[in-house]
């Protein structure tokens, strides 16, 4: 069954969403793109959830695309052309669904995340790594030029950092990803769970209405040109200060005391 493909699990106003094919390595099959794009979807929606994270069991991350289930698609007819389109378009949707999610989404990494496993960190807003973890984009190895994560990781890192890692395929340490920019903070294996949720719950104490608003607008304006970006982060501001989240946390500093924020509601999910 696939139902355990995924687990979910909340605490806190953080939903944990735990990737569960520890004997594929956390592959990225068919069915796990699925069931990870419906749950960023449906907790995108949840007012009690503010944060998600994404870890794994087993001993690694996620290696990727399922490299069994697409050789199998070969002995098709069209020699696996129609799977493999849709496996990519699937991909892309998932990454996508992550960025447009309105919650912010922190990766909790261990072990090995190659290939698209590389691209799902590279998606989400922030990653927290332990220091056994370890990242590559390995497609040149094999005949295939890891063209959909390079999206994800040019737009992460460096644009030599991102080249690097496409054109050797080398597996990089997790102090390497911290200095190319792949992942925010590197820790121990045995404090990575604790690091990752002492940060999300960070996060989730703060508006969660200013969240939704913030990580919209970093998205949007990232991709404008300067000029237009201002204009937008400035009406978006405006428009934030007119917000009672605004009008709470501004008072509460002047007056200083603890905000008291407004939960989400079905109008905060514009």
């Amino acid at each position: 069954m696939n139902d355990d493909i995924v687990l979910e699990a909340r605490r806190n106003k953080v939903a944990h969403l735990t990737m569960n094919r520890p004997g594929a390595r956390n592959s990225l099959s068919m069915a796990m793109l699925e069931r990870l794009h419906s749950e960023i979807v449906d907790l995108g929606k949840a007012h009690d959830v503010y944060v998600i994270v994404i870890n794994a069991n087993g001993p690694g991350f996620c290696a990727g695309h399922d490299l069994k289930e697409l050789t199998a698609a070969r002995a098709q007819a069209d020699k696996g052309l129609a799977f493999f389109e849709k496996t990519m378009a699937k991909c892309a949707r998932l990454m996508q669904a992550i960025v447009s999610c309105p919650k912010p989404v922190i990766a909790q990494v261990h072990g090995i995340a190659t290939a698209a496993g590389c691209q799902l960190v590279a998606s989400c807003d922030l990653a927290v790594a332990a220091d056994n973890a370890r990242f590559a984009t390995p497609g040149v190895n094999i005949g295939l030029f890891c063209s959909t994560p390079m999206v994800a990781l040019s737009r992460n890192v460096s644009r030599k950092a991102a080249m690097e890692m496409l054109l050797t395929g080398d597996m990089i340490p997790a102090d390497q990803a911290l200095q190319f920019g792949l992942v925010n903070k590197v820790v121990t294996a045995g404090e990575l769970e604790a690091a990752t949720n002492a940060l999300a719950n960070k996060i989730a104490a703060k508006a969660p209405a200013t969240l939704l608003i913030g990580k919209e607008a970093f998205y949007h304006q990232i991709e404008m040109p300067l000029v237009d970006a201002y204009d937008h982060a400035s009406r978006v501001m405006v428009a934030n200060m007119m917000e009672p989240d605004a009008e709470e946390g501004i008072g509460a500093f002047v007056e200083k005391r603890e905000p008291n924020w407004l939960p989400l509601s079905a109008d905060t999910h514009g």
